[in-house]
């Protein structure tokens, strides 16, 4: 016996509607986006095939967000990288990469923010924009490359192949080159939110 709750079924109709059948009520994207937030779980089905379309329903949800004013999340510069890792070879490393990385951000999280208050706290006299904000994305791109060996490290341990031979060296060489880039990628974002800070505390100043 298990006492793990099960997920919340939801039914999409052909109008659009979506029918929470464990509320017995119709509810919004907004208020699926909620219940995430919640930590709720739902799985949205078609009321007509019954096909699960959980997926595209959550990716509605978040481009919902991302229309909204200062809830952006999503770089473009990100978009434009991941459009371009459909039908790559490394397509199947991305979702248990990106799986991976946001784990690991959750789990971290709470320091990031420890850290930012420590340091706002020590000077409360020193822009928030400035000095705080700095020292937050050098934890991150610290903790990014950590994330990334520990990536290798995993794949390594759970490939199908030996520790030895050619096939793993060309798939652990692949790898590092997907990890290189992932990492020139998250360097260039980090970048471009240090610019506009420092642009920002110029203006301040």
């Amino acid at each position: 016996m298990t006492n793990e709750k099960q997920p919340v079924t939801i039914k999409k109709y052909a109008n659009r509607r979506l029918y929470n059948t464990g509320a017995s009520a119709y509810v919004t994207l907004d208020d699926l986006a909620e219940m995430v937030k919640a930590g709720e779980d739902f799985v949205v089905y078609d009321a007509k095939s019954g096909e699960d379309i959980t997926r595209s329903v959550l990716a509605q949800i978040i481009f919902e967000q991302e229309g909204k004013t200062g809830q952006n999340l999503l770089p473009i510069r990100f978009l434009r990288q991941l459009i371009r890792y459909y039908g790559d070879s490394m397509q199947m490393l991305v979702p248990s990469y990106l799986e991976f990385s946001i784990e690991r951000l959750a789990s971290d999280s709470q320091k990031f923010r420890d850290q930012f208050d420590a340091a706002f706290t020590a000077n409360p006299l020193a822009n928030p924009l400035a000095t705080p904000t700095r020292q937050m994305f050098q934890s991150m791109e610290e903790q990014a490359r950590k994330n990334m060996v520990m990536f290798r490290e995993a794949l390594q341990m759970f490939s199908p192949f030996g520790a030895t031979g050619a096939a793993t060296g060309a798939v652990t060489d692949q790898t590092k080159a997907g990890a290189v880039d992932e990492l020139s990628e998250m360097r260039a974002q980090l970048a471009d939110m240090k610019k506009r800070i420092d642009s920002l505390t110029r203006k301040d100043g």
